[in-house]
């Protein structure tokens, strides 16, 4: 089982883990499917992360935030030292990112986006990251994924 994402994350040299979870038929991407993985994957929902794609002053950024919040658009663009920033219509993420909505990983992605982790990941050892497609987690401490997508920490959930 591979995606571009674990690609990626093999040939960085990342210690990673690969999780699965169910999918249902009819899952949406409302607030309750990733706490729906955290349960399917029996951890904590803090620990389970979502890749979001944002345009900061029109350049698109990649935010991953833990399910259990919602990205905080205001920090987002000072965290980049952009003016505003807004969510990317799903269509555009899918171009940018080459995955699917509910399965966009932060790493492997079809063109190289800075990334902001939300700051609480550095509260767990490990935290759960899409794999790149819907069923499929990677369990990967925080620096490591800081590491595969040369990004940074920066408050911007809440």
């Amino acid at each position: 089982m591979s995606t571009p994402a674990i690609t990626a994350l093999r040939r960085a040299g990342v210690r990673h883990t690969l999780h699965t979870y169910t999918t249902r038929p009819g899952d949406d991407m409302d607030r309750t499917y990733g706490e729906g993985v955290a349960a399917d994957l029996g951890v904590e929902p803090g620990r389970v992360f979502k890749t979001l794609v944002v345009a900061c002053d029109d350049t698109p950024h990649v935010a991953v935030v833990p399910v259990t919040t919602t990205l905080d658009l205001k920090a987002m663009a000072r965290a980049v030292g952009a003016k505003r920033a807004v969510m990317v219509e799903p269509p555009l993420a899918e171009r940018l990112t080459g995955f699917v909505v509910g399965g966009i990983a932060p790493v492997g992605q079809k063109s190289s986006l800075a990334t902001i982790v939300d700051a609480s990941a550095a509260e767990h050892s490990a935290i759960f990251v899409s794999a790149g497609r819907r069923g499929l987690q990677v369990e990967i401490a925080p620096d490591d994924l800081l590491t595969a997508t040369r990004g940074r920490l920066a408050s911007v959930a809440r």
